[in-house]
């Protein structure tokens, strides 16, 4: 009798530990970008584009790669991870369709570089970049064929974000062609000076649409 009161009161310790450990979830691992950049610090300074570059926890990745239907709804592409959405881009023009793990490895690399050259986190100057880089302003051609006039307009918090990553993406691309400077380079070049509002190929881009916004809005003033 006394064995199997040992045995009952054993077996009752058993089960009590074992509750307190499922009772305890197990802490899940920060994801953090190519196993380095955290998203947890990353601050979306303009107040109208926190909804449109998703880096925060939710859209954390450990890759820029989920394979994400971001094109199947309309403006589903605010929800994918503005990391992925620079990946994409990098990816225009015939030739370089659908290489996607190689657009992935100059995110990588460039990342790298950045890190190197400024000491902060990636993804925090990727977002002063797009936000910078966005235009505030531009113009839309209204009338018919032969009476056309331009009126200034305001742009969408998510055209400012496409417009911005178009830019980026072009500046660097242009820079690397027939550069000895490779890609990675030249798109850490672009998010550096655009988050630092330094002079490249995508800010004079920006400067000449707002000059003629800027000149469209005179005119309709005066």
């Amino acid at each position: 009798m006394e064995e199997v009161e040992v045995f009952e009161e054993e077996m009752i310790a058993v089960e009590s530990e074992a509750t307190v450990a499922l009772a305890q979830p197990a802490e899940l691992p920060e994801i953090k970008l190519f196993g380095r950049w955290s998203c947890d610090d990353v601050q979306v300074s303009d107040m109208s584009l926190q909804d449109y570059i998703a880096v925060k926890e939710k859209n954390a990745r450990y890759l820029p790669h989920s394979a994400g239907r971001y094109a199947a709804k309309r403006f589903r592409k605010a929800q994918c991870p503005i990391v992925e959405r620079l990946t994409n881009s990098l990816m225009m023009h015939g030739r370089n369709n659908g290489k996607k793990l190689m657009s992935v490895r100059i995110v990588k690399h460039a990342f790298e570089i950045i890190h190197l050259l400024t000491g902060e986190n990636p993804l925090q100057v990727l977002v002063s970049a797009i936000i910078n880089s966005g235009p505030r302003e531009d113009s839309t051609r209204i009338g018919r064929a032969g009476t056309v006039r331009r009126q200034a307009v305001d742009v969408s918090p998510l055209r400012r974000v496409n417009q911005a990553i178009w830019l980026l993406c072009t500046g660097a691309r242009e820079a690397a062609f027939r550069n000895i400077k490779t890609i990675a380079e030249c798109v850490a070049d672009e998010l550096i000076n655009a988050a630092r509002v330094s002079v490249g190929k995508q800010t004079c881009t920006l400067q000449n649409s707002e000059r003629l916004c800027f000149k469209d809005f005179n005119n309709i003033k005066n």
